[in-house]
């Protein structure tokens, strides 16, 4: 079922015309500025969540011809944007993170100069994310895709006074432009093959046609450019540096959304366009699996090794999107059932990736704006004088370490049963074992900002975050709780649909064509089963939340009454043999704390954890060689092994 509505257009077409009158208006109007970027993603995020209930609720799809070019006999000639259930979700993803951004920008950009700049260049980047997801037109979504880019890229290097925001632009520069070239090229060759742009006639005419050496090139193309904009290993280098340079309200549209962008085309390719050739496809699943695991490993390996709170966090998200690889690289294989518990656990994860890594993005943004420093190793003690941060941090860490009652548990449980069950069960160890790393990072973060030994000298005017700056960690940390704990409904009303758009694609195809077209060459719909009932285990997350909050006040108690380790130097003993020395001369305390876990991890794997740290050498011919690479080795399987 198909609607006609100005909601998606109005959902684009706002952010970019504030984008201009702020550039218009000037360094003078810094407050209108900021508030017609709040005024501008509500509105985004209002058209946005008007979609929900007659594509979510009802099975339907929105469409919208630009110049009104609708397609004439049976052929698209203007652009096409079409909103299907996938794209309504990563579109309401990116609307309202873009909302939050702009609300926590509010104060968190006080002290920077140049404001009509960044809210330019901040709206351009949301209205390019959405116009990308419900963009119908393959072409129409490389533009989008340059222009999200490009405000990307201006963004990481606004603070240009620093050295380190100018050398993580350049990173990106060349990365980045390097991953959408390949884009272009895989589109420029899918055209010369079926002479269109529109998605839905891509997929028709490519399941009509059959698949040849073009199509191969094009697929290979598509997939390692995409594979950049999705961080994947080792296409991963240029997020760390741009995720740390760029303001913290902009470094959770980059790791929280942006990277979406990059999932989302990758599905729109294996599951659309080259549904015949990649769906129900072993060989395909298995190349998508394998990937996502090595990045799922990398990520956390170098992530474990940072001492930079945002670096940390950079490579955090490496790892996370390897999860939501493997789940969907499961939904590939010719697993009935099995499959889509994996896209299930995959969409979820996305959703959840979202919510908690913005909320530590913006965690370590309080740590700039009131500490100046991202580096743990000269903080400690925090949580005496940030509660409600550290508070909101707990909860961000606790979801991405998959820690119920929190969102992060049931869709990596939900992964860890798909890969298992589709007899990957290696990566299902793998993955184990990486939530223990992520856990073991997360805990020295946690240690070395809010709980280790404080300096009372250089602290002693820390505050708590402004209100403009907690009230989107507060909404971000009661989503957290709320998909972690209503997960049923959650997975009722949002996944299934979603997860059904995905798989079936008769629809969106039969938008261009007429009603039963698709079926005649895809076959019926897939069902999609409740998976609620397909869970395995017992789950109960209200009383997880409430030993949660057991455990939470016993430690505020535990807090209040200062019960705490002291070090022999804060014993008040005066005899100097109780304090620490190194060949005679006094040994200084260590200012980070550590944990058992932690440090065991890194000393029984530090060959592997420095081989890996010294692979990553910071030098972008050596990154540019890493995409070459894998564009050679994705050439290879798909021409040998497809």
């Amino acid at each position: 079922m198909s609607n006609t509505s100005n909601l998606p257009i109005i959902a684009i077409f706002v952010p970019f015309f504030s984008a201009f009158v702020i550039a218009l208006i000037g360094e003078k109007g810094k407050k209108i500025s900021k508030c017609i970027a709040i005024l501008a993603t509500l509105v985004a995020f209002i058209a946005i969540t008007c979609m929900i209930v007659p594509i979510w609720s009802d099975g339907g799809i929105i469409t919208y011809w630009l110049g009104n070019w609708s397609p004439d006999k049976l052929w698209a000639i203007g652009i096409g944007i079409e909103v299907d259930g996938f794209g309504l979700l990563v579109g309401l993803i990116i609307g309202t993170t873009c909302l939050l951004s702009s609300i926590y920008a509010f104060r968190y950009m006080d002290k920077d100069n140049g404001l009509e700049k960044y809210y330019s260049m901040f709206l351009l980047l949301c209205g390019s994310m959405i116009a990308f997801v419900f963009s119908g037109d393959l072409f129409n979504m490389y533009v989008m895709l340059e222009i999200m880019t490009f405000a990307a890229i201006g963004l990481t290097a606004f603070r240009n006074h620093k050295y380190k925001a100018i050398e993580a632009s350049f990173k990106y520069i060349v990365i980045g432009s390097l991953g959408s070239a390949l884009i272009l090229l895989g589109t420029v060759l899918l055209y010369s093959k079926v002479h269109t742009l529109n998605l839905a006639q891509i997929s028709a005419l490519m399941h009509k046609q059959g698949f040849d050496a073009t199509s191969n090139m094009a697929l290979a193309l598509m997939l390692t450019g995409y594979a950049v904009k999705a961080f994947l290993v080792p296409c991963h280098t240029w997020p760390p540096d741009a995720h740390m340079a760029a303001p913290s309200s902009i470094s959770m549209l980059l790791s929280g959304v942006m990277s979406k962008t990059g999932v989302y085309g990758l599905i729109r390719i294996l599951f659309m366009l080259y549904r015949g050739q990649a769906l129900n496809n072993e060989f395909m699943g298995a190349l998508i699996i394998v990937w996502g695991t090595l990045t799922m490993v990398v990520g956390a390996v170098m992530a474990i090794q940072q001492y930079d709170f945002k670096r940390l966090l950079a490579y955090s998200s490496v790892s996370q999107l390897g999860y939501v690889v493997v789940a969907f690289g499961v939904g590939l294989l010719d697993r009935p059932g099995i499959n889509i518990i994996g896209t299930f656990g995959g969409v979820y994860h996305m959703i959840n990736h979202a919510t908690f890594k913005s909320l530590l993005f913006l965690c370590a943004g309080v740590m700039i704006y009131r500490a100046g420093t991202t580096d743990i190793r000269e903080m400690g003690g925090f949580s005496k004088k940030m509660p409600i941060t550290t508070l909101f941090f707990l909860i961000g860490a606790a979801s991405i370490a998959g820690i119920p009652p929190f969102n992060g548990f049931v869709s990596k449980w939900l992964i860890y049963q798909a890969t298992f069950e589709a007899g990957y069960w290696p990566v299902t160890v793998i993955a184990l074992v990486v939530s223990v790393i992520t856990l073991a990072y997360f805990v020295k973060l946690g240690q070395s900002v809010f709980f280790g030994d404080m300096n009372k000298k250089k602290w002693e005017n820390l505050k708590e975050a402004p209100a403009w700056m907690l009230v989107p960690m507060g909404v971000l940390a009661a989503l957290c709780s709320v998909q972690g704990t209503v997960w049923e409904f959650i997975a009722e009303k949002v996944i299934q649909p979603v997860t059904y758009s995905i798989y079936n694609i008769n629809n969106y195809i039969d938008v261009m064509f007429e009603e039963g077209y698709a079926a005649s060459m895809f076959g019926n719909d897939i069902a999609i089963p409740s998976m609620t009932k397909k869970m395995a285990g017992y789950y109960s997350p209200i009383n997880w939340l409430i030993l949660f909050v057991i455990l939470l006040v016993g430690f505020m108690v535990i807090a209040a009454f200062n019960v705490k380790r002291h070090t022999t130097s804060q014993a008040n003993i005066d005899d100097t043999k109780y304090d620490i020395f190194t060949g005679g001369e006094a040994e200084e305390h260590s200012h980070m704390a550590g944990n058992d876990l932690f440090w065991g991890l890194k000393h029984q794997f530090k060959p592997f954890f420095d081989g890996m740290k010294n692979a990553h050498s910071g030098i972008v011919n050596d990154y540019v060689l890493w995409v070459v690479g894998t564009l050679a080795v994705v050439i290879i399987y798909v021409f040998i092994v497809l």
